[in-house]
């Protein structure tokens, strides 16, 4: 409106320059009057690159680019990754003791952290597009995966299983909810089967099996969901799983959940065997942050 013309807009992405589901924003800005634009970063979608900023400057509209990249690359990791790389940011989601142990040897892990780290869980389910667990997991918790953090997200997070045998049961409380569920899976699998699923609210996503045939391409998994518009999944289990996406170098960003407690040698590792004969080849991270949840600590780090 008149108010804008003469104004300075401070964005964190390049504004767009070309017609999607709404129209460009280049054109709003020129439109509105505005004096200065005040861009964090560029927009790698190859149909902007900077032509945004182009056609700003071409308008005489003054421009200011780089203002607090830093702190901007962070807040859209998953966006400009799922953008240059076609895969969304993958955060792994741990919580052991702190030998490394998730679960007793009778499977029963119901909880090893206390109520701050759960809520901050929750916290963190909210802040992503998508909570992804293996089938192994959902068999063994059947958890919900939604976020139980009052007015915490407004849309709901989509909850992802990797079932290459389609173990999902229908009655799994995955279903239970509004929110979103896809498995994800092999083709193959019978028409029946398929439709009992869909006729829950599921949608079914099928990828290649993996190249020993045990389970699905983790790549090929993310990718998919890419596709279908997921910038930041949160992985949640289980030690397949996790082991799977850290062999294959797909990890981005560990969440670390530790409690004060050891389990010993014959509890239910984090992760499974990946496995390794020298200890170059073992995934490294570094630290960024350490945080005290009640008697738990979490380690927040990033691939290395």
């Amino acid at each position: 409106g008149p108010a804008a013309r003469g104004a300075t807009a401070y964005v964190t992405l390049e504004p767009c320059c070309h017609w999607g589901r709404t129209p460009p924003c280049t054109g709003a800005l020129i439109a509105a009057g505005v004096a200065r634009v005040v861009v964090a970063l560029r927009d790698p979608d190859p149909r902007v690159d900077g032509e945004g900023l182009s056609q700003l400057r071409a308008a005489g509209i003054e421009v200011t680019e780089g203002v607090l990249r830093e702190e901007a690359a962070k807040v859209t990791a998953g966006f400009i990754k799922r953008v240059s790389e076609g895969m969304p940011l993958v955060t792994l989601k741990l919580a052991s003791t702190l030998d490394g142990r998730i679960a007793t040897r009778t499977g029963e892990s119901r909880w090893i952290t206390g109520p701050a780290a759960r809520r901050a869980v929750h916290a963190m389910r909210a802040r992503h597009d998508a909570v992804l667990v293996g089938s192994g997991t959902l068999l063994a918790d059947d958890p919900d995966l939604t976020c139980r953090l009052e007015g915490a997200a407004k849309v709901p997070t989509v909850r992802v299983v990797a079932d290459s045998r389609l173990r999902t049961p229908v009655s799994a409380k995955l279903f239970h909810s509004a929110a979103p569920a896809w498995i994800v899976t092999r083709p193959g699998h019978d028409h029946g089967s398929l439709e009992a699923l869909r006729s829950r609210g599921a949608e079914i996503v099928e990828v290649p099996a993996s190249e020993d045939g045990a389970g699905l391409d983790p790549a090929a998994m993310l990718r998919a969901l890419a596709v279908r518009g997921l910038t930041r999944v949160m992985v949640e289990g289980g030690a397949t799983l996790a082991a799977g996406l850290l062999r294959a170098g797909l990890v981005d960003r560990l969440s670390w959940f530790h409690a004060p407690a050891v389990m010993g040698g014959d509890g239910r590792p984090a992760a499974d065997a990946l496995p390794l004969d020298v200890l170059a080849a073992m995934p490294r991270f570094r630290r960024v942050a350490a945080i005290s949840l009640g008697p738990d600590l979490l380690s927040e780090f990033e691939a290395a």
